[in-house]
């Protein structure tokens, strides 16, 4: 029994110390593999690691989008250059499409010569279109030896300084009446008149208005178009020095600007039959220039020409104009020059150095009493007979 329990004893003390090397080989083995691969990093250490990452992307982002001061000067240059670039590309294209136009309304207008090559129209600075009737025979007369040049001074006028001056007339209902006799007579003489194919009629002015810019644009090349009563007293010097100062701009409407009152009144003078189109009772008018005279620029005379058809006419000319701009992106500019009173207003002002583009008075719509009048004004508020020749745009 004795050499049994101590063969026990020495099993139980030979497994404790297999236990105890067991625990130092794994402690020793754990040492080794930390040496050898680093140590663990806690979970602030990674935090810190990756804030300085971001730190660092955030630095190289800025280097690279911050341009140096001299690449901003190169690219502020390069933005300037691409800008002028862009203003030089807007008007040629402005210019071509104008060509386009005028060129596809002449066609229109007139046709094809044979060949069909169309008839190349004159280059001309300025188109002046005086608004006269059958009836207006004194007028034409008294406008002729006021402030119209005539003859060779007329063709000089046309030739030296692109400056066209015609009246405009259309034609009697009947075919060879006596009345379209009487002024294919007087342009025998005078040389003087663009014809129009439209029948005359004081309510058919905006039927009137529309053909002249349409036959101007087919005939002459020019950067305005002007239309003016014959018992208008007009400065031409004044007029070009004026139409000169706006030669570089796009879609011009020149005129003395008003906004008169919607006329619902049958028996009023200017009485308007479609005057519900502008709202209730005692509304006014749209801004449009006066129609004594205004001028328009090349794009808008092309722009009637083309679309003439379908151009909406209202009782009132100024107001037909006034409509068809409506919705266009046009300037309008009010130049009160262009609707001076008759002497002493006119006479006042050219005193002062200021001498006015035209004169009329207002309460007749026109000069009163022009064929006896017209030349008192024109003596009291005329520039001169050299201002025309003088005159710069």
């Amino acid at each position: 029994m004795k050499p049994k329990n101590g063969g026990a004893a020495s099993e139980r003390r030979l497994l404790s110390r297999r236990i105890l090397l067991l625990c130092f080989a794994s402690f020793f083995l754990g040492m080794l593999i930390t040496d050898r691969f680093g140590s663990v990093p806690g979970p602030v250490v990674v935090q810190h690691r990756l804030h300085d990452r971001e730190e660092l992307q955030s630095v190289s982002e800025k280097f690279v989008a911050r341009p140096k001061p001299a690449e901003d000067r190169d690219i502020m240059g390069e933005v300037s250059k691409t800008h002028e670039a862009i203003q030089y590309l807007e008007k040629s294209i402005d210019t071509l499409q104008m060509e386009l136009a005028a060129k596809r309304s002449s066609n229109e207008l007139h046709g094809e010569s044979a060949g069909g090559i169309s008839t190349q129209r004159k280059r001309a600075f300025v188109v002046i279109g005086i608004n006269t009737a059958f009836s207006s025979r004194k007028r034409r007369d008294s406008v002729r030896e006021t402030w119209m040049p005539q003859g060779e001074k007329l063709k000089k006028l046309e030739e030296e300084k692109g400056i066209i001056i015609r009246f405009t007339i259309g034609h009697s209902a009947t075919s060879n009446n006596v009345l379209d006799k009487a002024i294919d007579a007087e342009d025998e003489i005078h040389h003087d008149f663009l014809r129009l194919d439209h029948v005359e009629g004081y309510h058919k002015l905006s039927a009137k208005t529309k053909i002249f810019f349409s036959t101007a644009v087919a005939l002459w090349d020019a950067d305005f178009y002007v239309k003016v009563d014959d018992d208008v007293h007009l400065n031409i010097g004044m007029l070009i020095a004026t139409l000169g100062r706006h030669k570089l701009k796009p879609r011009v409407y020149i005129g003395c600007m008003k906004s008169g009152p919607v006329l619902a009144d049958k028996n009023a003078k200017y009485h308007e039959p479609e005057f519900w189109k502008f709202g209730e009772d005692g509304n006014k008018y749209f801004r449009h220039a006066t129609g004594q005279i205004y001028a328009i620029s090349k794009d808008l005379a092309t722009y009637i020409s083309i679309n003439q058809p379908i151009l909406h006419k209202y009782a009132n000319e100024d107001v037909s104009l006034g409509a068809w701009f409506i919705g266009l992106d046009v300037e309008h500019i009010d130049d009160r020059d262009m609707c001076c009173g008759t002497p002493p207003d006119c006479e006042w002002k050219a005193q002062a150095g200021s001498v006015c583009v035209a004169s009329f008075d207002w309460k007749c719509s026109g000069v009163c009493n022009p064929v006896e009048r017209l030349k008192y004004v024109h003596s009291r508020c005329s520039e001169g007979q050299d201002a025309i020749w003088s005159a710069s745009f």
